[in-house]
């Protein structure tokens, strides 16, 4: 089992090349473009001393330690990358990050930008039991793109953006994120045009299992769900029900306290990173959703992210 990333030791590149290494090729080198094991060592990077160069004894062809990963065809040393990333684990804004890294914040904001991506790219999740479905509706412009502000037919916004009030679609710069959670297990969520029952239900049925009990409120997007094969117990907060008990144990087990609970964690979340657009913000949904489902912080929350950039 490899051993917990020491924060201590990325302030050395060969330290980070050394845990690139372990958690990409945990059982021996791999051959990104064919997939063979049957591989031999050329040397070093002549840039990178710390850069381990192969070459595949099938396929022929020469990779190193981060061919085909996010960290590959960039000036900054990998260890940089590997802070960049544990920074945003915790996190800090691109500004407080260009800060603690000595870093330009335009630099900064491509690095994180890429890494959110590179994140974005991983396994889809699959849910069933117990699972929750609920909608929020965050504050998301065109905040760096002017042409699609053009494309709006209005001016650039001087001031703070305001949300039209009640439920809100991209048109209103106000998009909705539709979120799925199992109840002790992982989440889903995503940033959606509107929140119909034709734009649901492609995502609810590629994700949440056949048959699985899903609790929602009144809204009446959710009126089909059993026509689409799941048990389906609503909660109606319109009347001032939040939790209900339905078979009389003591426990209220009919609620969707859970993804309420979720949708707290995602404002603080995404309160340091003011300003962010519609255009970007599915990055940003994506990186808190991983590190919400990796369920650790800090060093182990790396390791885990790590996993995911590099597998």
């Amino acid at each position: 089992m490899t051993s917990l990333i020491s924060i201590s030791s990325l302030t050395s590149d060969a330290a980070c090349f050394e845990q690139v290494r372990s958690v990409r090729w945990p059982n021996g080198v791999i051959c990104p473009h064919c997939g063979s094991q049957d591989t031999i060592r050329r040397g070093k990077d002549d840039t990178q001393q710390e850069r381990q160069r192969y070459q595949c004894k099938d396929c022929q062809k020469r990779f190193d330690d981060l061919t085909g990963t996010v960290f590959e065809g960039h000036h900054q040393p990998l260890k940089v990358w590997v802070l960049c990333l544990y920074l945003m684990s915790l996190k800090l804004s691109n500004q407080q990050i260009a800060r603690e890294l000595g870093l330009n914040k335009d630099d900064v904001q491509a690095m994180t930008e890429q890494l959110r991506r590179g994140v974005e790219k991983k396994t889809p999740v699959n849910l069933f039991g117990n699972v929750e479905f609920d909608e929020v509706y965050v504050k998301a412009g065109h905040k760096g793109n002017p042409e699609a502000v053009a494309d709006a037919g209005r001016e650039g916004r001087r001031r703070a953006l305001k949300g039209a009030p009640g439920r809100g679609t991209l048109e209103k710069d106000k998009p909705p994120i539709f979120g799925m959670i199992q109840r002790s297990g992982e989440v889903v969520i995503r940033m959606l045009a509107n929140v119909k029952q034709t734009t649901i239900k492609p995502l609810i049925v590629e994700t949440v299992a056949a048959g699985t009990l899903v609790y929602t409120d009144e809204y009446n997007i959710y009126s089909r769900l059993e026509e689409w094969g799941y048990a389906h117990k609503t909660v109606n907060h319109g009347a001032g029900e939040y939790a209900r008990d339905e078979d009389g144990d003591g426990f209220h087990e009919v609620h969707v306290n859970t993804m309420e609970g979720f949708w707290s964690l995602l404002r603080s979340w995404l309160r340091p990173h003011r300003g962010i657009s519609q255009e970007k913000l599915p990055c940003y949904l994506a990186f808190f959703e991983s590190l919400h489902n990796i369920r650790k912080r800090g060093q182990a929350a790396l390791q885990s992210l790590l996993s995911l950039l590099l597998g």
